[in-house]
């Protein structure tokens, strides 16, 4: 489990492809010096099990389901990427529950200044949109951000000045894909009200008091 705060900016020592699926080496000294083989590493918000660890970074695995449905397989060497390790249990929870497994991609249709902030305008499709609401948490490449407001084809996050500096969001521009992962307790409680079997349902809910 991750919490969306990211930890280093690293980037792509190289890539391998076997149709698809493939590998990544990716240069990461700060995370590299606390890590070991099997460990759990955000990158861009994807979960990715370290196969082999050195001093100036590591390398990870890349199967197909996850180049399907992340942005991962438009990464080039040189290409510059979030990572955050899993959380320790006796580490703060300064985000929002990550599990790094990227729901779907978005697009990134507009970045604006407003006042010390950024606003992304993403455009993303109505199954991600189902579980994406006003003011609640989602993730953007591995960045646990608040969502400042919700249209019919995407949602606004406004970003201070510390995240877009410490991110790979300050090298985004319109057209850009990101990955996104909606909030999980959301996904769960949609499942569970529509789920004939469980019993549950607003009707349910409100007779119980909630």
């Amino acid at each position: 489990m991750f919490t969306g705060l990211v930890e280093e900016i690293g980037s792509v020592r190289s890539i391998e492809r076997y149709g698809s699926y493939g590998a990544l080496s990716i240069c990461a000294p700060l995370i590299a010096a606390d890590l070991v083989t099997g460990d759990s590493v955000a990158v861009n918000g994807v979960c990715l099990s370290a196969t082999a660890v050195d001093k100036g970074g590591f390398k990870a695995d890349v199967m197909h389901e996850t180049v399907s449905r992340s942005s991962l397989a438009r990464l080039r060497i040189g290409s510059h990427v979030n990572l955050e390790r899993a959380m320790p249990c006796n580490g703060r929870f300064g985000g929002h529950i990550v599990t790094g497994h990227v729901d779907g991609t978005g697009v990134i249709s507009s970045v604006r200044a407003d006042g010390n902030a950024l606003l992304y305008t993403i455009r993303a499709d109505k199954g991600l949109l189902r579980h994406i609401v006003e003011k609640g948490s989602v993730t953007i490449d591995g960045i646990s951000l608040t969502v400042a407001d919700l249209m019919t084809d995407g949602f606004i996050v406004s970003v201070i000045p510390h995240t877009a500096s410490v991110t790979i969001l300050k090298e985004k521009r319109a057209s850009d894909i990101v990955n996104i992962e909606t909030d999980i307790i959301g996904k769960y409680i949609d499942r569970l009200l529509n789920d004939k079997k469980s019993g549950i349902s607003l009707n349910f809910l409100k007779e119980n008091g909630f």
